[in-house]
């Protein structure tokens, strides 16, 4: 007999009825993208574990109050990227994002002989700096897209934003970063 998964929906209403391991699957389902949008927001591995882990106590606390329906993860993004915020803010830094460490998450075949490889990093860090080198409002964004790989209804939660601004502020982003990167080619 073959055991299917149950979806997050009867995964939450089990957690909301008491059942501590159906919130533990929740945990372990959200737990890389909880850290890595914390991480946009806090720029350090171990303040963004701490928000990561904090967003899920809170999230816990209020299951109660999440709508029957609505969709699991950006409700929660939305809670992780708070506690970011708030750590951020607490500790009086700016934000300065290690787009390194993100980037190792995304992935694209392997160049094939030196000169590849070469040209293909001397491209990506390319993108890298021209991306660094965003507004914070612009470079969140464009990450949450693109790094992350949220949908606009994700990133809109995460970011505390309407998803009409995720977009126009994407639309923006893109076009100054085609706008840098032209101009270093």
């Amino acid at each position: 007999m073959e055991v299917r998964p149950l979806d997050e929906g009867a995964m939450v209403e089990r957690a909301r009825a008491g059942d501590s391991g159906a919130f533990e699957e929740l945990v372990r389902l959200h737990s890389e993208i909880a850290f890595r949008t914390a991480y946009l927001f806090t720029g350090s591995a171990s303040d963004a574990e701490e928000a990561a882990q904090d967003g899920f106590v809170n999230a816990f606390r209020a299951l109660n109050g999440f709508r029957a329906g609505a969709p699991f993860r950006p409700w929660l993004l939305s809670i992780v990227a708070n506690q970011a915020r708030n750590r951020r803010r607490a500790a009086g830094r700016r934000v300065r994002m290690e787009l390194r460490a993100l980037s190792a998450a995304w992935s694209e075949p392997g160049p094939a002989s030196p000169e590849d490889v070469v040209e293909h990093r001397a491209g990506r860090q390319a993108l890298l700096d021209a991306v660094e080198a965003l507004d914070e409002e612009e470079r969140l964004v464009v990450v949450s897209r693109y790094f992350l790989e949220l949908s606009s209804q994700e990133a809109s939660a995460a970011l505390g934003i309407a998803e009409g601004t995720v977009k126009s502020r994407l639309s923006r982003s893109l076009a100054k970063l085609r706008r840098k990167l032209d101009g270093s080619v």
